[in-house]
């Protein structure tokens, strides 16, 4: 019979994009995550999983089974987290960026108000880190590398950061087949993103910054990204800001194969903060929430 822990072990295969590395994110050893994967396979009678001796790709039995079950795991999560009967109370002051606030937390924050009546959530925005003491936030959701942070954290997600055209430009000025060639193109720079003027990029085994060439310049995700579907140039972001009209096909993602590592979300709260029964579950609800997310 299949497990759970079967099912999230595969899931984290595929998205690991190998056994080592999905047995570190569901703290299990590399021969059970295995074991999992044979026995999941050996029930549906199908191969999942293409394996080499250090990676393992999807068959496209594989991806459908994946964007199934993910989802269905999530939806466990959740269930688990809505059935555990607690009558939750009081203020939670919660920290986030403008524009994944808008899109990603909002819908969350009003879910969980729906099933807590007792509870009022304040909902701070700011494309800056602030210090949570100094703002009194309870919890945060942080985008990027939290390196030498003294802050409490759970990994909610993982972006992918994507490098993307429109159509009417790459008609017009052909497709880059490298990262180098982003020199010799229009690229649209968001100021606020660092080192200025450089985009990194997988290429072999290093993730190296490439220079590109820009002329218009834009501190703000959204004006960088509206830029580029306007046809104006090449534009890099996180998958999530631009995925409605990728989906649509208004901008087209670009040197796939060179993508760099995905950037992490966490949640992120206080060190000596005595978190309370509602911001734990809140948490919780959130890494439910957003574990069914394709970013």
């Amino acid at each position: 019979m299949d497990r759970i822990e079967d099912f999230a072990a595969f899931v984290a295969i595929v998205e690991q994009g190998s056994l080592t590395a999905a047995a570190r994110q569901v703290g299990r050893s590399l021969q059970s995550v295995s074991r999992s994967l044979a026995a999941l396979e050996r029930n549906l009678g199908v191969e999942l999983l293409r394996r080499t001796t250090r990676s393992a790709h999807p068959t496209p039995a594989g991806l459908a089974f994946h964007a199934r079950i993910k989802t269905a795991l999530a939806d466990i999560q959740v269930a688990k987290v809505e059935a555990s009967g607690a009558v939750l109370s009081g203020r939670l002051r919660v920290g986030a960026s403008f524009l994944f606030g808008q899109m990603h937390l909002v819908p969350v924050i009003t879910s969980f108000l729906e099933q807590h009546p007792g509870v009022v959530i304040d909902l701070h925005q700011s494309d800056a880190f602030v210090n949570l003491a100094d703002v009194g936030l309870d919890v945060a959701v942080r985008i990027g590398a939290l390196s030498g942070s003294s802050l409490k954290k759970r990994k909610l997600a993982l972006l992918r950061d994507v490098t993307f055209a429109a159509p009417s430009y790459l008609a017009k000025h052909g497709y880059p087949k490298s990262p180098q060639d982003l020199v010799g193109h229009e690229c649209v720079n968001r100021t606020s993103m660092r080192p200025a003027g450089r985009w990194r990029f997988r290429i072999g085994d290093a993730v190296p910054y490439v220079r590109i060439g820009a002329r218009f310049h834009a501190t703000g995700a959204g004006a960088c990204n509206e830029a580029v579907a306007r046809g104006f140039g090449i534009g890099r972001a996180l998958l999530y800001q631009i995925r409605a009209q990728v989906d649509l096909g208004q901008l087209e993602l670009i040197l796939t194969e060179f993508e760099p590592p995905p950037v992490a979300i966490h949640a992120v709260w206080p060190a000596n903060h005595v978190q309370s029964s509602t911001a734990r579950r809140f948490i919780d609800y959130l890494a439910a929430r957003f574990a069914g997310e394709s970013w």
